[in-house]
């Protein structure tokens, strides 16, 4: 990368971090327990608007995994989410009213959080809908795999997301608060995913998908990405760029081995494709607070209907990361 494009990225790397600084007074601490955070502790922050119905067992999921504390940012709830959360002695809580479009998406306001909070933490950013599976995670917690990073001198670790789904109707069975989603939406795409490199950032760019045969298949170009980088040794230097997608400094994003081996990496399990969707579709295109004027939801009106059956011959059921490694969705590397 020439002198120029680095220093054009440091540029709007101190543009993104200036935003953040800005966007910190849209915040309203309703919870906020931040005082207790210990430097060694495990951070997760998520930004979520009426997920109430899936609050309990993300938060039952992640502390299983060994996350000690929660930064999670509320836009304008009005389900009793807000409140649900506000109770939890791990939680740390704030507000906002003021527009997800306008934060970049809300990741104004996670930069700002991760600046302020995540200095010298490993932070974990994922939506209420993401479950997070690594190497491991069913004999090891998170923990493990921070360490083992910290141990090897790798501070950003990558995981694809993979669109979870039932077999059958969407609509079908109901989801209820505090079930495991995964009980219900648990097959997935083992193949059909296009991955190219990002000249300018230096990240994979992954697509496909249930999402792009089903939803995008006469514009794929337009289905949404499914690479993302998650988890990060913070530093308050550092800040993200489009969603968890990618990050600066560009670095960070180089989770990818070019010289044929394999770097450890991750899976977001994906848990949209709920009978809930329908209805968060159509609220979230009358907000229009969603990127490309909420394309992705308008896609899920027009493709979604009661007997919706994402389900194909190339379906396979989930059982554990280690069938996701067979697959070569993820890889546990050198980690053994």
């Amino acid at each position: 990368m020439g002198l120029w494009r680095s220093y054009r990225l440091r540029v709007q790397r101190r543009r993104w971090l200036v935003r953040a600084l800005r966007k910190r007074h849209e915040l309203t601490p309703i919870a906020d327990r931040t005082s207790q955070i210990r430097k060694s502790d495990i951070l997760l922050v998520s930004t979520l608007r009426n997920e109430d119905v899936r609050l309990p067992y993300f938060l039952k999921y992640y502390r299983d995994l060994g996350v000690n504390h929660f930064l999670m940012i509320d836009n304008d709830s009005d389900d009793g989410g807000r409140e649900y959360l506000a109770d939890h002695s791990d939680v740390s809580l704030w507000s906002t009213e003021k527009s997800y479009k306008r934060s970049r998406f809300g990741i104004d306001w996670v930069n700002w959080l991760l600046m302020r909070y995540g200095h010298g933490h490993w932070t974990l950013v994922v939506d209420p809908d993401e479950l997070f599976v690594f190497p491991f995670c069913d004999t090891r917690p998170i923990r493990a795999l921070t360490d083992w990073l910290d141990a090897s001198s790798i501070k950003s670790f990558s995981a694809m997301l993979l669109d979870m789904y039932p077999k059958g109707p969407i609509s079908a069975i109901p989801y209820r608060r505090g079930d495991d989603p995964l009980e219900i939406a648990n097959w997935f795409d083992s193949g059909n995913y296009a991955i190219q490199r990002n000249p300018s950032f230096g990240n994979l760019w992954i697509q496909g998908g249930p999402r792009a045969r089903a939803f995008f298949q006469d514009n794929p170009e337009r289905a949404p990405a499914l690479n993302k980088v998650p988890l990060v040794k913070w530093d308050r230097r550092y800040a993200y760029v489009s969603s968890t997608h990618m990050l600066l400094p560009r670095g960070l994003n180089l989770v990818y081995d070019e010289w044929g081996g394999e770097k450890a990496s991750g899976i977001l399990l994906h848990t949209k494709f709920l009978d809930t969707l329908t209805v968060k579709a159509h609220e979230e295109i009358a907000r229009k607070q969603h990127y490309a004027a909420s394309h992705e939801y308008k896609a899920y009106v027009a493709g979604l209907q009661d007997n919706t059956d994402l389900w194909c011959k190339w379906s396979e059921k989930y059982i554990n990361w280690r069938q996701l490694e067979i697959l070569g969705l993820m890889s546990k590397g050198n980690w053994a």
